[in-house]
């Protein structure tokens, strides 16, 4: 049997998300590398694979991404159908293409299952349009999170004109704040936190830039969590609240 290991996006949370090819693909495999952000209602397409936990939280102990490497290697050598399985999108934040560039370099054929992202559901969810005509031309997904700890270009997303969705954002709720702000963005515009997107204990906080740090820490706003920081978060329908009727 030729190696193959799958890298499928098990979406934001909600199982009814997930893509029919991922829905195949799980099918398929005889071994799932699981992250902690993945739904386990998931596993429902896969109940003949070996299931192993690899997770990744910030704040937590976390799996070592070498051991991830060569937990995926070892059972592709060994013939089995592997699929990684990730929350959100693969390539999103997600190391999709590192995995992918890695495994490649070792000889296994791997195939990307895209998977719906975090921030898109949860504006969705709260009725938010990520773009809108005469409002926001565009979309910037950022994470707060970087692996150097450098900072982000705030200047440059402040005067962008997008729309910026943030994740991995929830312990930096003051550098973005001041970024943005020193970036030249004003302290009124419109912000939503959206805690656990997608899933029925979704929760919305709306704020503004200049207050969004007080009204999480009263909303006790906690990870995981994405921004939505732009005109659009103040046009939210009716959506949201046929979601939670």
């Amino acid at each position: 049997m030729s190696a193959k290991v799958w890298l499928i996006g098990a979406g934001p949370g909600d199982p009814e998300l997930l893509t029919l090819k991922a829905v195949r693909a799980l099918g398929e495999a005889e071994v799932v590398l699981i992250d902690d952000l993945v739904n386990p209602a998931v596993l429902e397409h896969c109940p003949q694979a070996r299931v192993i936990g690899v997770g990744k939280r910030g704040g937590c102990r976390s799996t070592p991404q070498d051991f991830i490497h060569r937990l995926m290697l070892r059972y592709a050598r060994q013939g089995k159908c592997v699929a990684r399985l990730k929350g959100g999108d693969p390539c999103i934040f997600g190391r999709g293409s590192e995995e992918a560039d890695w495994l490649a370099r070792h000889g296994i054929a791997t195939e990307i299952v895209n998977g719906i992202t975090a921030g898109l559901a949860g504006a969705t969810q709260c009725g938010i349009p990520l773009t809108l005509r005469g409002v926001a031309r565009g979309v910037t997904l950022v994470t707060a999170h970087t692996q150097d700890d450098s900072s982000l270009n705030w200047q440059a997303l402040a005067q962008g004109g997008t729309t910026l969705v943030v994740y991995m954002g929830v312990a930096k709720l003051a550098e973005i704040r001041d970024g943005l702000l020193a970036g030249g963005m004003h302290a009124d515009m419109p912000v939503a936190m959206i805690e656990n997107a997608s899933l029925p204990q979704q929760r919305e906080c709306h704020s503004s830039l200049g207050a969004m740090q007080q009204d999480a820490a009263a909303f006790r706003l906690t990870s995981p969590a994405i921004l939505v920081i732009g005109e659009v978060a103040a046009v939210a329908q009716p959506l949201s609240m046929a979601r939670t009727a």
